[in-house]
């Protein structure tokens, strides 16, 4: 598992754990015990996390999510781009393409940098 920048938290590290010769011995019905009561189980293979148990209503709740920042985002870039469709913005890029581009050891960057 890659080692995490210490500004990034570990968004497994509240979850209770069970090694997967734990959930071999205690079964379904022992690992789903610990779900329901805990929210969420990280299965381990040598302390290395491989899956996480979590009911089916926080898998739908966790796609909702997804699927709602998704949206956003398409939105958002949809609202950028179509400044490319005012009339006359394709001959204009054109141009601007055409011309050879002397940056004179500047750095051109967008305005979110």
């Amino acid at each position: 598992m890659p080692v995490l920048p210490a500004f990034v938290s570990d968004p497994l590290a509240d979850l209770p754990r069970a090694p997967a010769s734990d959930v071999k011995k205690l079964g379904w019905r022992g690992v789903m015990e610990t779900v329901r009561r805990e929210g969420a189980v990280v299965v381990t293979n040598h302390e290395r996390p491989e899956a996480v148990i979590l009911p089916v209503a926080e898998y739908e709740r966790l796609q909702r999510g997804n699927e709602a920042a998704m949206a956003a985002l398409r939105s958002e870039y949809d609202e950028r781009l179509r400044c490319l469709d005012a009339p006359g913005t394709a001959e204009a890029l054109r141009d601007i393409l055409r011309k050879p581009l002397d940056l004179d050891g500047a750095v051109i960057a967008g305005q979110d940098y």
